[in-house]
């Protein structure tokens, strides 16, 4: 029997407690879940892919069935057939996440009719959370340590340090 794989595409910017929790449930689902950082070239971003690579793998190695990867350039499809996943995992907060999310899950079916989306909902306690709440509070120096893995706030934190 051919194993389940899923890509989790997103630009991770930064990797939130809320990401962590839907890798952690599709992590159940999956025989193996990869991890696609990508690009979003709309928003300005404030860790390198390398560095988001190194973070999101430091907060999920509790997860034994999930790698990650970069793919800055290329269709989240063709990402998908190279790592050999049937599945995309996407999460949900809100019917305006879902709205978009269910175009992009069209495009994809267009593009690929093999490739099946997976959405997952958010847990209530994180569906107010996201990367640009995140970059927005931080610019006007909120505490976000409640949204972000440890050592996502860690990097974070020395991120600040060194722009003084």
């Amino acid at each position: 029997m051919r194993p389940k794989i899923a890509l989790f595409p997103g630009s991770f910017d930064p990797f939130t407690n809320g990401h962590l929790y839907t890798i952690e449930r599709a992590g159940r689902l999956f025989d193996e879940l990869v991890i696609g950082v990508f690009t979003n070239t709309s928003k300005k971003e404030m860790f390198a892919p390398e560095k988001k690579m190194e973070l999101i793998s430091e907060a999920t190695q509790h997860l034994k069935n999930v790698r990650v990867i970069s793919q800055p350039g290329d269709l989240t499809v063709n990402i998908a057939k190279q790592v050999g996943a049937d599945f995309l995992v996407r999460g949900i907060r809100s019917v305006k996440d879902y709205e978009y999310e269910r175009d992009v899950a069209t495009l994809n079916s267009h593009l690929d009719q093999k490739i099946e989306t997976i959405f997952l909902l958010s847990d209530p306690q994180y569906s107010h959370i996201s990367s640009s709440y995140i970059k927005e509070i931080v610019q006007f120096n909120g505490d976000v340590s409640e949204y972000l893995p440890k050592c996502v706030y860690q990097a974070l934190q020395a991120k600040k340090q060194n722009l003084r």
